[in-house]
């Protein structure tokens, strides 16, 4: 399983547009003309992300991802806010398969760094925003590891033959981050690899003794003056870093190496001087899963998420502050009946702003010490993410998304005044395509009120002798949700004139730490039985024909998936999307086990728990199963391929139709994001997804 989806900025899918929403064809709105997406549609959407906002509030630089079909490469666009046109800022040669990304202003204002693979590595570049081209900074810092001079080392050394020892080596910079000054940068990097190393690899000397890299992650200031760089003593891996508002200070977070999570949180904040940086001062009164540092804006105070103080899955979070002169902490957010988003940005006044969201309405909202704290600041419709602002405050942008209406790219020059709207590139290469608006569908269950999103194809509600199937989607996590939010791919569904219904049951995040928690050591027990009174509501309020249902999911969405086909005959097609199946199994096998044993323990101490939460104990009840498709991405390591072939076995051997496909070098996010319609390195993997899956579905629900 995969922990928490709704602490990152896609909890589910984010095809971005910017677009003016009433150009998208809603129901009865546009006129009928607009199609629906194709299949080969969904191969030409951009993403948009990483809002950055200029120094002086006139300008803001946004992250742009080509389609699918142009290479998915990413690259920097300019946008005006006085109404000028969006500009291309950034290109690539053709030998750089990845783009430019995670920019930022240089405090002037008159330049802006990225990161670009236009060598070996991904390295740090500097483009001068009155023209010219962009320049490497030529980072190199002082090598500590070479294995290849091990006493131990394969091929045995061969003095004659080695390469020399270096002692500085350019790096492949993770992130990075700006100081107030723009004297200093901090960079997050691995270890490089030396030539010795590198001739190692040649000669295929390459065992992976595992959990005994002697490579670690480290952080690095590297002077913009000096061009020297000087490394963190730093003992575990670095994660993440933030400069303090005046660039004197760093706080850090750390975390063991070795795959220390898989035995839990180890997650540790420090403080670095910048005038002593070999002194790191640990945060001792931190929690070990701390993550998402933010100063305010005055320096006194240290914001970050943790682990929710009430029981609830890993990766739940709480907003504390830690008030670095008497290192006391505060929990802001214990209680609170929605989640916090993963996304702090500071307040002139002091405090923070986090988009907080509750069942389907979000909104962004004040927390600290500062007078805009406790106040709802803006209600968004929909979802909003990329929260940003620039030092002074003085202008603010975020990307705002609801279904049926494209997302756009907002301005204000404050969270408590209008926004507007800024031009930005076309999503789609093709023009408009028609988007519906989903209907919020509420229910009631155990004493639970339950909520999801219903999406209807043209004419539904017309004709009663004419009622359309149903598509039930479950989400992913299990500590995910669905969101109010444009999605093509929905779009793409209706457009074979199936309804789309996606509930958020027990254990969804949006709804507080105790309604995530709901499906504790209860995998496929009452989030089965909530998706399927779910369904018995739309069929009793909308002209759903009843008869012809199916099922799809991926990650716990594709568990989900296995769980119907043991548990009800309801449906008549399943297709299962890198699912868990055997809990045994999977967790032996998976990248991270940490966040599954919340749910139900060592799985070989509490044996009867696992097996009955594992899919495959409740294959072969029903007298007659439910043909199934499963979809895995042959390089998963979060829900691993095997779990698939194990599903692909059960069923065919008890005589169930099944079919399985894989995709080679795909990952568990990588395919999910290329079958939503999310450009994809992959050409064609998300388009022959999609295909098998409409292939399917037409076979299984003719009348």
């Amino acid at each position: 399983m995969r922990p928490a989806p709704a602490l990152s900025r896609r909890g589910s899918l984010w095809p971005l547009a910017v677009l003016s929403a009433a150009t998208v064809a809603s129901p009865g709105a546009v006129a009928d003309e607009l199609a629906w997406p194709t299949n080969e549609d969904l191969r030409h959407i951009r993403s948009f992300d990483d809002l950055q906002v200029s120094p002086d509030g006139m300008s803001v630089l946004l992250q742009v991802r080509d389609a699918t079909a142009d290479g998915a490469r990413e690259h920097l666009w300019l946008l005006d806010p006085q109404g000028g046109a969006p500009r291309q800022l950034t290109y690539s040669p053709e030998a750089d398969k990845d783009g430019e990304s995670s920019a930022r202003w240089m405090p002037a204002g008159r330049s802006v760094l990225f990161i670009a693979h236009r060598g070996e590595k991904a390295e740090l570049y500097s483009l001068p925003m009155i023209g010219g081209e962009a320049q490497r900074l030529p980072i190199e810092v002082p090598v500590a590891v070479d294995d290849s001079r091990a006493a131990d080392s394969l091929p045995p050394p061969d003095k004659a033959s080695a390469p020399k020892a270096v002692a500085t080596l350019p790096i492949e910079v993770k992130n990075y981050g700006v100081s107030a000054t723009g004297e200093w940068l901090w960079l997050i990097a691995d270890d490089p690899q030396t030539p010795g190393e590198k001739a190692q690899v040649e000669a295929k000397a390459d065992a992976d003794w595992v959990d005994h890299q002697t490579h670690g992650t480290h952080l690095y200031l590297w002077n913009m003056g000096t061009r020297t760089a000087i490394v963190v003593p730093l003992h575990d891996d670095v994660a993440e870093a933030a400069w303090s508002p005046d660039g004197a200070r760093l706080a850090v977070v750390t975390q063991a190496p070795h795959h220390g999570s898989d035995l839990g949180p180890t997650q540790r904040a420090w403080l670095v001087s910048i005038a002593h940086p070999e002194n790191p001062e640990a945060l001792d009164e931190c929690p070990r899963q701390v993550a998402s540092l933010q100063w305010d804006a005055s320096g006194r105070e240290l914001y970050f998420y943790s682990q929710a103080a009430r029981d609830a899955p890993p990766g739940y979070p709480d907003l504390f502050v830690d008030e670095l002169a008497t290192h006391q902490l505060r929990n802001l957010t214990d209680g609170l009946d929605g989640t916090a988003l993963d996304n702090i940005v500071s307040l002139a006044g002091g405090g923070v702003a986090i988009p907080i969201a509750r069942g389907l309405d979000w909104t962004v909202q004040g927390y600290g010490t500062g007078p805009e704290a406790g106040h709802v600041l803006r209600h968004p419709v929909g979802s909003i993410w990329s929260l940003a602002t620039n030092a002074s405050h003085s202008a603010w942008v975020w990307i705002e998304s609801r279904s049926g209406h494209t997302p756009a790219i907002w301005y204000a020059a404050s969270l408590a005044t209008p926004g507007k709207s800024l031009g930005a590139p076309p999503f789609h290469a093709s023009g408009l395509r028609r988007s519906a608006e989903g209907q919020r569908v509420e229910w009631k269950l155990e004493g639970r009120t339950l909520q999801g999103l219903l999406f209807l194809p043209a004419g539904t509600g017309t004709d009663a002798h004419a009622r359309v199937p149903m598509i039930v989607e479950g989400h992913g996590g299990p500590t995910g949700a669905f969101i109010d939010q444009f999605s093509a791919y929905v779009d793409f569904l209706l457009g074979q004139g199936w309804a789309v219904f996606r509930p958020n049951p027990r254990g969804s995040t949006m709804r507080g730490a105790a309604f995530a928690a709901a499906n504790k050591n209860d995998l496929g027990g009452g989030d089965v039985r909530d998706i399927l009174a779910g369904v018995d509501h739309v069929l009793q309020h909308y002209l759903i024909d009843g008869h012809r249902l199916a099922f799809i999911g991926y990650s716990y969405g594709g568990e989900l998936a296995g769980f119907m086909e043991g548990q009800t005959s309801r449906f008549r097609a399943i297709v299962g999307g890198a699912p868990v199946i055997d809990q045994f199994s999977e967790y032996g096998t998976e990248d991270d086990s940490y966040y599954d044993r919340w749910f139900y323990g060592l799985p070989w101490q509490h044996f009867a728990d696992a097996w009955r939460q594992s899919p495959l104990a409740s294959v072969g009840r029903q007298k007659s199963g439910t043909p199934m498709l499963l979809i895995q991405g042959q390089a998963d390591k979060t829900d691993p391929a095997g779990q698939s072939f194990e599903m692909y076995r059960a069923l065919r051997q008890a005589h169930v139709p099944v079919e399985l496909v894989t995709y080679p070098r795909e990952g568990h996010g990588t395919l999910a994001r290329g079958i939503e319609g999310e450009p994809s390195k992959e050409p064609w993997h998300g388009f022959d997804a999609r295909r098998h899956i409409v292939e399917f579905m037409k076979t299984h629900l003719r009348n």
